[in-house]
């Protein structure tokens, strides 16, 4: 440290100046040079990373999102370090079954004053040794090193401990991976919502320069005399109808991404631009069965409700085992002698066997707790069986719905087309005004935001199947068919 203190000023003096020489150098070599991109990751104490915002729109498609999702969302970052939590605590646990192994130095320095301790040096002459023989201060320096050893040779209690920290491990890793399959889910259905959005914005736009057309028709024919003042008025309020769904569109969507943002660990301001397009796909399901056999197999919850119980069960048997007998052993061994002078061996060994006498309530109350801990996570997961079947069958009645929903959309949206354009060719002959026009509109902008509803809701009923059967996280392009 004082070599280090010593050259730091001389480095400091030395680099100061070369670094204005290479600054100048540069200034006057590289004027025209672009400043260097800041970098939109920042990285705070900790390992915290902070992500700012890029300029300009950042593409994103749906895996992209997702893979984002499970990095940077904070409830997965949140569950990673609670694993870290337990992973180190099974450690602790596990060390205190490994011997202990200490070692240790000590030098120490004594002046003893003799006479005030109550020593005389009159009191050597009973001895016939001269009053001089002895000093009354006494200067003594010692040195010792000694190397501890501590192991718990019989501890059944500690072993069924750290057998049930190891399946708390366990729980752990499943609670992030039930926290990835959450994720997933959330990151897809915040997607689609937000590609749901975009769909409503185009079929919006779209709408608006059919009305606008329609207007610029209804008001020509009134300024030339064919037409009323009615179908002017009618047509316009139609157009700012549609202009204020388009506004409320676009705001859902400016909403929505910023949503999407959140949840994918973005910054609020950050601009996206969602570079896929809802999906449909025929869903071909899983018998009931075969899908109840795959979720009590890959539900990370129900997974970690049983690992759950086995921590409980261990635990019980610890509790059990605490009325049998502990055996350890204690002993140390080193050298211990004055500086400059013989030093001799010094040890001890200590065997030791504890066993309780008089804890029987402890014990019981122990044992009791224990036992009401594993009926109740056997409960829980009966129950947990049951919720699951529960939430396949609903998963699958609201796919094969939305599903037949969508197509019942779709035909009214060629429905509703068909019938504007029988309305518009119609008003364009002069048959009939334009209400029937301003009608079919109506529908349309109806049929077209109903389907795109639908078609949310059905990939977002597939995607919560896939949740619901534990295989979200792997198994998502497969559920939405892309």
């Amino acid at each position: 440290m004082r070599l280090w203190a010593a050259v730091l000023p001389v480095a400091l003096a030395l680099c100061v100046p070369l670094a204005v020489a290479q600054t100048q150098i540069a200034q006057t070599q590289n004027v025209d040079l672009p400043s260097a991109p800041m970098p939109n990751i920042v990285k705070l104490p900790g390992g915290v990373v902070v992500e700012q915002g890029t300029p300009g729109a950042l593409p994103l498609s749906l895996d992209d999102a997702i893979a984002r999702g499970e990095k940077r969302n904070l409830q997965m970052l949140l569950v990673i370090q609670n694993e870290r939590i337990v992973r180190g605590q099974v450690l602790t646990v596990e060390n205190s079954l490994l011997p202990s192994l200490t070692a240790k130095g000590q030098i120490e320095a004594q002046e003893v004053n003799l006479a005030a301790q109550g020593f005389k040096a009159s009191s050597l002459e009973g001895f016939n040794l001269p009053p001089g023989t002895f000093s009354e201060i006494v200067k003594v320096n010692t040195a010792s090193a000694r190397l501890s050893l501590n192991q718990q040779l019989f501890n059944v209690p500690a072993y069924y401990l750290y057998r049930s920290a190891q399946q708390a491990a366990k729980v752990a890793n499943l609670t992030t991976l039930n926290e990835l399959g959450g994720v997933t889910l959330a990151v897809g259905t915040q997607y689609l919502l937000a590609l749901a959005d975009a769909s409503q914005i185009a079929n919006a736009q779209a709408l608006e320069k059919a009305d606008e057309v329609a207007y610029q028709q209804a008001k020509a024919s009134h300024e030339a005399g064919v037409g009323t003042n009615l179908d002017e008025l009618r047509a316009r309020v139609q157009l700012q109808t549609q202009q204020q769904a388009l506004i409320n569109n676009e705001n859902a969507f400016a909403k929505d991404k910023i949503a999407l943002n959140r949840l994918i660990g973005l910054p609020a301001d950050q601009e996206i631009t969602l570079t896929d397009t809802a999906p449909y796909a025929e869903f071909a399901q899983l018998p009931l069965e075969d899908a109840k056999k795959l979720a009590y197999e890959r539900r990370k919850d129900l997974l970690s409700l049983q690992a759950q119980l086995e921590v409980a069960a261990k635990a019980r048997k610890a509790v059990r085992a605490e009325r049998l007998p502990v055996v350890s052993f204690d002993g140390y061994y080193g050298v211990l002698g004055e500086i400059g002078s013989l030093y001799h061996g010094v040890f001890a060994a200590t065997g030791k066997v504890s066993v309780p006498v008089f804890q029987e309530g402890q014990l019981r109350g122990e044992r009791e707790v224990a036992d009401a801990q594993v009926t109740g996570l056997r409960q829980q997961i009966e129950s947990l069986r049951v919720t699951i079947e529960q939430q396949i069958r609903a998963a699958m009645l609201d796919v094969q719905s939305s599903n037949d929903l969508v197509k019942v959309a779709k035909s009214n949206v060629d429905l509703a087309t068909q019938e504007l354009q029988d309305a518009t060719d119609r008003f364009s002959a002069g048959v009939d005004d334009n209400l029937p026009v301003v009608q079919a509109q109506a529908t349309l902008a109806a049929a077209q935001s109903r389907l795109v509803e639908t078609l949310y809701q059905y990939n977002q009923s597939k995607l919560q199947l896939a949740r619901n059967t534990g295989v979200v996280e792997s198994q998502y392009k497969v559920y939405l068919g892309r």
